[in-house]
């Protein structure tokens, strides 16, 4: 057996498994473990990042883009403190990618050591990661590095996708032993979890019963390539559907079947269709509040009456929010393949039900076209994301940022395929964009990748713009600016008639924004600022033309930043606010379902 350093194990064991790149910062608490990176046979492109979090952010891009697990290295405590929200983003939306984090050496835990958390329990850290991740390890000794790595594969690659984390001190990165790494073929479950064939001749008697079903897609369709077996339900049984922020791919959205999205952020058609809707199938969602519209009955979903059949990998997620006539716990693609295969031949008449949705599409457009197509300077959120989809090839990436860009590239920007809508739905982080889309690009590097998103989202993690110029990573970011955070001011007037810590402004009550344009330029990037409508679409065609990373500057007026608001959301409204929203907050608290 070969004698190797702990480094050389992670190193090698990565290298074998098929990882391809490895992002973060080399602190003082790594060194031995990314030394081993240069070492011959263990050799990983090294992508250094400018802070912590941005490292985990853009691996959950990659994999978001891909399907395939990345690997994220820090230092010791703080370097490994600031991993936490990217890996509560990756836990929370379920997406695979692989922390590593150096810690003390096992001969110096307790003695708080520099950057050593000691108070409570010697080296406390692990147990920060406990909640955000599927599983947390710590190695001891160098000998037991083969084992915990496969583990760690094993526990992100199969089942419910999620985070790993492993915690190597720095004597076990250093020190060596003769050990044989495992092979991750022979370590890995065979194939995917399918359905019990009972409860699919149970979804199948209750889908024919129905008149007016609705298929809801979450995430979980596109993690499980189910792509075309939701088309061929959908289609075969002339069914509507639906999707949810990480949904969005996995039905093309030029379909005449697609009614668009549903939640307090969804569509209006979505939320009419899903609402009226006698059979929900529901294919990998979790149905959260969002999604769901705090589960207010008859606003996004009316369950019951309506008859649920639910179709989830992880078992948690089912009768969790709402009460399932059919639980069906497997993978989706042979679960709704399944479902398809069972189906009668003869498709029922649904004439009415689809003529309904066609007028109800119709009304939609033509408020949308109100916003984006309209003119007006500073731009509304809307216009910019026409312009764009008008350039963008139909497989390229859009990678959206949480707030009001989030909502509304959720209902005016259509994409068409799985995987090329990429945003932070379940933990809707601010500076996860910019990283995430990097790592969308090393992942699809002949795509064209986009990042859409707000000022005050970009100014989170915008330094990161910098490693698309050290690493050569064509990513062309679009900042709509309007000097503040305008999606939390616009809650806080909604709940107060008042807002606080919202707006970015001078003494004087002028608005601030920095130079977006100089600052894209001060970081090396191909920079622009659009300063007409005429202008959108020439100046997103350069910026993809450059083939190089870009950042375009879009003023974007405070008070049309937003989308639509069809569904609600549950947030009280304090007590000596006592005038109509009182009573209109306490009427739609007594709907909600999930109790």
């Amino acid at each position: 057996m070969p004698k190797l350093t702990g480094g050389q194990v992670v190193a090698q064991v990565l290298k074998q498994y098929g990882v391809e790149h490895v992002a973060g910062i080399p602190g003082h608490g790594i060194w031995s473990l990314t030394d081993a990176f240069l070492e011959k046979g263990s050799e990983i492109p090294f992508v250094q990042v400018f802070h912590e979090q941005s490292a985990v952010h853009l691996a959950d891009g990659y994999y978001r883009a891909s399907g395939k697990p990345m690997a994220a290295v820090t230092s010791i405590g703080a370097g490994a403190a600031n991993t936490i929200l990217g890996l509560a983003t990756a836990y929370a939306d379920s997406t695979s990618l692989l922390c590593i984090t150096g810690g003390p050496p096992t001969h110096m835990r307790g003695h708080g050591l520099l950057q050593e958390l000691d108070r409570h329990t010697d080296n406390g850290f692990p147990q920060v990661t406990d909640a955000v991740s599927k599983r947390s390890w710590v190695a001891t000794r160098v000998e037991e590095l083969p084992f915990i790595m496969h583990r760690a594969f094993s526990t992100m690659l199969t089942g419910r996708p999620g985070p790993a984390h492993i915690e190597v001190p720095m004597d076990v990165q250093a020190e060596s032993a003769e050990v044989s790494l495992h092979d991750l073929k022979r370590r890995l479950p065979v194939g995917v979890s399918h359905p019990d064939p009972r409860a699919i001749e149970q979804a199948v008697s209750v889908l024919n019963e129905s008149r007016r079903p609705v298929i809801v897609v979450g995430g979980g369709a596109i993690t499980s390539n189910a792509f075309d077996d939701v088309l061929a339900l959908a289609e075969n049984w002339s069914i509507p559907v639906v999707t949810t922020w990480n949904g969005k791919g996995a039905f093309p959205e030029d379909h005449e079947l697609f009614a668009g999205s549903v939640g307090q952020t969804g569509t209006i058609v979505g939320n009419a269709i899903a609402s009226k809707a006698d059979v929900v199938i529901s294919i990998g969602c979790r149905f959260t509040d969002w999604s769901s519209s705090s589960y207010a009955q008859g606003v996004t979903f009316s369950i019951p009456p309506a008859k649920l059949v639910h179709i989830d990998i992880d078992p948690h997620e089912i009768g969790k929010n709402y009460p399932a006539e059919v639980g069906i716990v497997a993978d989706a693609k042979p679960a709704v393949a399944g479902i398809v295969a069972s189906l009668p031949s003869a498709r029922p008449d649904r004439s009415e039900y689809l003529a309904e949705l066609a007028s109800l599409k119709e009304e939609w457009e033509a408020k949308l076209a109100g916003r984006r197509d309209s003119d007006r300077y500073p731009f509304t959120s809307q216009r910019p994301l026409g312009a764009l989809r008008n350039v963008m090839d139909r497989d390229g990436i859009i990678i959206a940022g949480s707030g009001n860009t989030q909502g509304a590239v959720k209902q005016t920007f259509p994409v068409y395929q799985p995987r090329t809508h990429l945003t932070s739905g379940g933990f809707s982080s601010m500076g996860w964009a910019v990283p995430a889309a990097m790592g969308a690009k090393l992942a699809a590097p002949d795509r064209q990748v986009a990042c859409v998103l707000g000022d005050g989202d970009f100014l989170m993690t915008a330094q990161e713009i910098g490693i698309c110029v050290t690493h050569e990573i064509p990513v062309v970011f679009v900042v709509q600016d309007n000097s503040g955070f305008m999606s939390i001011r616009g809650g806080q007037r909604k709940q107060t008639s008042r807002h606080i810590g919202t707006e970015f402004n001078r003494p004087d009550g002028t608005p601030y924004s920095p130079d977006f344009k100089a600052l894209g330029q001060a970081f090396g990037l191909e920079s622009f600022k659009v300063e007409s409508p005429a202008d959108l679409e020439a100046t997103y065609q350069k910026a993809f033309d450059s083939n190089a990373p870009a950042l375009i500057e879009i003023p974007t007026d405070r008070d049309a930043a937003g989308p639509w608001v069809p569904g609600w959301w549950d947030f009280p409204i304090p007590s000596y606010i006592d005038d109509e929203r009182q009573g209109e907050y306490q009427e739609f608290r007594a709907k909600e379902q999930h109790l």
